[in-house]
């Protein structure tokens, strides 16, 4: 806009002005500094609006004419793409969760199933393309650990050990039961000489005649012996012993340990087994009755029969004949909330 107000004459020395800084280049023997691929550009952009053959000073024509050549390859060559166009995001996207929610599928069952039940026709060929590689040294593209239990999470429990030091330096080692389905703990109990005999007993006071499970999952320490895992098989349960060195396989029950731990015995010091046993027990009726878990909704594993279940008429407020009451857990460690009516 500036430009556009002044005089002609004013433009013609501006430019006399430049032409003539750029034949120094020349008159000096000074070489001048190379130009980028965006100054060329600009250059040849410039070019198509006047006789830039007289005005060129820096370069030969020669070198000058290479440029608008090279220009047009990579217009005609970014207009004339090969091959197939590519498909919307949205449908690359769709391939791509579906080879991860399926890990059993291949590109001609992903094809397939666009095709028969979205009416999208693709190639397999084409299907395979936007499939996320695997991993190298990751498992075949079969059923994972991880999605066997989560399937089957409802009919399996799983068992470990840990060790706990009294105030007397005594170990002393806790025995730890979990139903995976509902995180529900079904069994602690503590003792300072565990025992194939030992650990039996503890199953059989745990897992009911009646019950409705089909899998144990127990690591592969000597006290779980052939003895064991044949009496656990006569009480209608399959053994699942996880692989050496793989905490990871039997996550659920070392979760819970790790949960024990730092919400319970991380701040206290046992000083008897007995003691220990106290303990324990009210803090798993804690756990199992009024500890909220994320992973199961949230919810509660084994909620009382009483609690409520439906939410307050204002999120923020609680009705004015009710009142919010707490309950110390071994001793303030942790509190149970619930509400109850006002007294009259």
């Amino acid at each position: 806009m500036a430009l556009c107000g002044r005089s002609r004459a004013a433009l013609a020395a501006e430019n006399l002005f430049l032409r003539k800084q750029l034949a120094c280049y020349q008159e000096r023997n000074v070489i001048p500094r190379r130009f980028d691929n965006v100054t060329r550009f600009i250059l040849v952009l410039l070019s198509r609006g006047f006789a830039w053959k007289d005005a060129l000073v820096n370069v030969t024509p020669k070198t000058f004419i290479g440029w608008h050549r090279a220009g047009f390859r990579l217009f005609w060559r970014w207009k004339s793409r090969p091959g197939r166009p590519r498909i919307p995001l949205e449908l690359r996207a769709l391939i791509r969760e579906m080879s991860r929610d399926n890990s059993g599928w291949g590109e001609e069952r992903i094809a397939n199933e666009l095709l028969l039940k979205l009416g999208i026709q693709i190639s397999p060929r084409t299907v395979r393309k936007y499939m996320p590689k695997r991993p190298q040294g990751q498992p075949r593209g079969d059923q994972r650990w991880s999605t066997f239990v989560a399937n089957h999470a409802k009919v399996i429990v799983a068992c470990d050990f840990m060790t706990v030091v009294t105030a007397t330096f005594k170990c002393i080692h806790v025995f730890v039961i979990i139903e995976l389905g509902t995180r529900k703990l079904l069994h602690l109990h503590v003792t300072d000489h565990p025992t194939a005999a030992w650990t039996q007993q503890q199953l059989r006071e745990a897992i009911p005649s009646d019950h409705g499970y089909n899998f144990l999952i127990h690591d592969r320490d000597c006290i779980f012996s052939s003895q064991l895992d044949q009496s656990i098989a006569r009480m209608g349960l399959r053994v699942l012993r996880t692989p050496y060195r793989s905490p990871k396989a039997n996550s659920f029950c070392e979760r819970v340990i790790g949960t024990l731990r730092r919400e319970c015995l991380d701040f206290l010091i046992p000083l008897t087994e007995n003691h220990l046993r106290i303990v324990l027990k009210n803090w798993m009726t804690h756990y199992n009755q009024a500890r909220p878990h994320s992973s199961i909704g949230p919810g509660i594993p084994d909620p009382p029969v009483d609690i409520p279940v439906t939410l307050q008429e204002h999120r923020h407020r609680i009705l004015g004949y009710l009142k919010v009451v707490s309950h110390p857990v071994l001793g303030g460690l942790h509190h149970e909330y619930e509400l109850v009516p006002k007294a009259a």
